[in-house]
């Protein structure tokens, strides 16, 4: 998604177009989201033009995002990873990414402190929303990382190195060796080792 924060336009004929109307949705007003997240008017104003753009209706369904995501991952399959940051966009589980559940979560991941963006790696790996992540879920996320960038890693990794990564990682972070990792895990791991944030991609794959 990083083509919609970045594009910038000199022309601002349309300044207060965040307050008109789109096709089928209308988004906050820019006040609003001024509030709720990191980003200037400006910048708001430019990413809305960006994004009205790459989704005309003012909304982007799941497909939509897959092939976004595809652009920048061109080498591996991104189908699997996007699925899964799609979820962490869509806060209200209805199929589809508004402009403001966009920029709520890009606020975090480009602005946000630490502690906000592992809550938000911590969600992503939380599959299933429950507030633990259990092996499975830990394996999937990094299968599909890998699935997405890894044949440009040294050395190559398969899909058995893949998961062997994500056991590894999961035995590391589950520190009461109760077989699932809480969110208290998940934060006291990642202060205590930063090869751990690394080893995760938690941040590179997103923006």
């Amino acid at each position: 998604m990083g083509t919609i924060y970045n594009k910038v336009h000199d022309n601002d004929h349309d300044i207060d177009d965040l307050e008109m109307k789109v096709v089928r949705y209308k988004p906050e007003g820019l006040d609003i989201l001024c509030k709720n997240t990191k980003f200037s008017k400006k910048e708001l104003q430019i990413m809305y033009r960006g994004f009205k753009q790459e989704c005309p209706t003012g909304i982007v369904n799941e497909e939509t995002f897959k092939e976004i995501y595809a652009q920048f991952f061109p080498q591996g399959d991104a189908t699997a990873y996007a699925h899964y940051v799609f979820n962490t966009f869509d806060h209200d589980k209805n199929g589809s990414i508004s402009f403001e559940e966009f920029v709520m979560g890009l606020s975090v991941l480009v602005r946000g402190t630490l502690p906000e963006r592992l809550q938000w790696a911590f969600n992503l790996y939380d599959v299933n929303g429950d507030g633990i992540i259990t092996k499975d879920e830990m394996v999937d996320i990094v299968g599909a990382i890998y699935e997405m960038m890894g044949r440009f890693t040294l050395p190559a990794i398969d899909e058995y190195s893949a998961r062997e990564h994500a056991e590894k990682v999961f035995q590391r972070m589950d520190l009461n060796k109760d077989g699932v990792i809480s969110f208290e895990e998940f934060m006291e791991t990642c202060r205590m080792d930063d090869n751990i944030v690394r080893g995760m991609s938690l941040f590179d794959t997103v923006i």
